[in-house]
């Protein structure tokens, strides 16, 4: 039942009463002034030149034509707007409807697809921090939208354990003699453990080789060939790469279960190493790669092309920069590159699922990189023109001074220690409301403030991390709806009288319906921009609806005992719809608060 297309078939019936054809055109819009009206459009302003007229006769005419027993109330306003009002009855009908239906309203795609997100992105041998956190947040929700409306999703974490981190880890743990045993003459390296080599260790010898490697020269030399071995599967690089893998990847695989991120495949680069040899002979093969300074390009810039620079808001002018260079697909010394490893890896995916579409969620800064590797994926072929490749560019999380959030001291905050401030702060939430010791609750609420703080941004923007903020219950927050749910949870547990059939009989019962019509529509806008603020933000409105709504009334002390049960099906309404709601932002509901 689609309120909106209900609406648009009305008058678009009325339309070719009087010879109007270009009903496609016909676009019905949530009114910005509610007082006024529920729904508006200016259908009549667009087609009055073709038929001569003023747009307030059209208008006129169009609503002059509709049924009276529509379901909705039409009105003409200056200098042509057509308001609508939902009647009662209708409202309620759809009530009904979103009730009962097992999509909670959601309308779902006409044509379903398989959407591959490739999110995650985590480090091997590298700990997580807080710039690992959006892109998780980010992905996990927008697959489980694509879900939410009937497309088939892939999820695969695309991990990075075959770059040069590879090569600089093994080479300082080297040094430090961490794994000599491994390179004595006949060592069972297979069956050698990686003694001393806990994950504490690798959080310690990586920064330690990243930050050699940039004023000793020799040393980012060695770690080029070691990462090279690595990539050739060259004993005992290889043996001691995997073991360092599976130790890292245990440890990541939790972290994103802190959050409930889950995914289909832990692949990496390092699985599309046995494609990297026949994807590069592609370009080779096509005429499309050619040397330069001893490295293999391949040429991507397009004649008259200048590279859009992304906007920090809105309001900013566009600005360009210089043509795209080539992009590099062999190094100097044969090795290969992300974008190689990115090109084979599509190659790979698209004969293993034939998705119509990957999406990658990535900070905004790799969205020159992307551009590259979807233009030479096009290029050679390896992309048919009728799959669609899109790079999702997420924002910074600054801290409240507006800069890159850090510690204290100046440095990179740690993925886990983002996550226990923010249960520790929930935990003290919660003992202010008599509740003690529960930190899988905490948990739940923590990691949904965080989350939803995240999610109400558009996507492209960076935003402030502030904890404070985040954790209120009251206001644009995820305890905010959390806590409605809860509350509402309290209701049923009360009620004596068993749930009946939705009657709207007054003003807040009506914008509780309007909220969940705004709050499904808001789905296909996320679709749409793949960012998820709307569905944020029509989900507090809905909450914000009920607590006014639960304000004026008594609901369980009602004693017309129709009138009782009408709200209280209401009341699970309004809980099945924040619920489906915070479920695709991937934000857990909760009991009690």
């Amino acid at each position: 039942m689609n309120i909106k297309e209900q609406i648009a078939q009305i008058l678009a019936e009325s339309a070719k009463k009087f010879g109007v054809e270009e009903v496609d055109k016909l676009v019905v819009s949530f009114s910005n002034r509610p007082e006024l009206c529920d729904f508006q459009t200016n259908f009549a302003m667009i087609v009055c030149k073709t038929l001569g007229q003023k747009p307030i006769d059209v208008a006129n005419q169009l609503v002059e034509n509709v049924a009276k027993d529509s379901g909705f109330d039409f009105s003409v306003a200056m200098p042509g707007f057509i308001n609508i009002v939902v009647k009662d009855k209708t409202l309620a009908e759809y009530a009904e409807f979103v009730s009962a239906d097992k999509n909670c309203g959601i309308e779902q795609v006409s044509n379903p697809r398989t959407i591959l997100f490739d999110y995650g992105g985590a480090n091997v041998a590298k700990e997580l921090h807080v710039g690992h956190l959006r892109s998780p947040i980010v992905g996990e929700a927008l697959k489980r939208l694509h879900i939410a409306m009937g497309n088939k999703t892939i999820s695969d974490v695309h991990l990075g354990d075959f770059g040069l981190q590879m090569g600089l880890t093994i080479l300082q743990l080297h040094l430090d003699g961490y794994i000599d045993k491994f390179f004595e003459e006949g060592a069972d390296i297979k069956n050698l453990p990686l003694t001393n080599v806990t994950l504490d260790v690798l959080n310690e010898e990586y920064p330690k080789a990243s930050k050699r490697k940039d004023v000793d020269e020799e040393f980012k030399k060695t770690a080029d060939e070691y990462t090279l071995f690595v990539q050739r599967h060259k004993e005992p690089y290889w043996t001691i790469y995997n073991k360092i893998r599976a130790l890292s990847v245990a440890e990541i695989e939790k972290n994103y279960t802190l959050l409930n991120t889950e995914f289909d495949y832990y692949y990496g680069e390092s699985d599309a190493d046995p494609a990297i040899e026949e994807t590069v002979q592609m370009f080779v093969d096509q005429g499309l790669a050619r040397e330069s300074e001893g490295a293999l390009v391949v040429d991507v810039a397009r004649e008259g092309e200048h590279i859009p620079i992304p906007k920090k808001s809105e309001d900013e002018p566009q600005r360009y920069k210089n043509p795209m260079p080539p992009a590099i697909i062999k190094k100097y010394n044969g090795g290969d590159l992300y974008a190689t490893t990115d090109i084979a890896t599509i190659l790979i995916r698209n004969r293993e699922f034939n998705p119509d579409e990957i999406v990658y969620i990535t900070d905004n800064r790799q969205s020159g990189h992307f551009e590259q590797v979807f233009r030479c994926s096009k290029l050679a072929g390896i992309s048919p023109e009728s799959q669609k490749l899109t790079h999702v560019g997420f924002g910074t999380m600054n801290g409240k001074d507006g800069k890159p959030f850090k510690t204290r001291a100046g440095g990179v905050v740690k993925y886990k220690d983002v996550v226990d401030m923010l249960v520790e702060s929930a935990e003290q939430k919660l003992s202010s409301n008599g509740i003690v010791g529960d930190k899988e609750l905490a948990r739940r609420i923590g990691v949904g403030a965080m989350k939803f703080g995240d999610l109400s941004n558009t996507v492209v923007k960076d935003y402030v991390f502030d904890v404070d903020k985040f954790l209120a219950f009251d206001g644009k927050t995820g305890p905010y709806i959390q806590y409605t749910i809860a509350r509402i949870n309290s209701i049923l547990a009360k009620a004596s009288a068993e749930n009946g059939k939705v009657e709207i009989e007054n003003a807040d019962e009506r914008n509780i319906v309007l909220a969940v019509l705004k709050l499904n529509s808001s789905y296909q806008l996320c679709y749409d921009s793949y960012s998820m603020n709307s569905l944020c933000l029509s989900a507090f409105d809905l909450a914000s609806a009920f607590s006014t709504f639960y304000n004026n009334h008594r609901i369980l002390s009602e004693a017309n005992e129709n009138k009782k049960a009408s709200m209280l099906k209401l009341c699970e309404l309004v809980k099945k719809c924040l619920e489906k709601a915070l479920h695709t932002l991937g934000i857990d509901s909760v009991e009690k608060m």
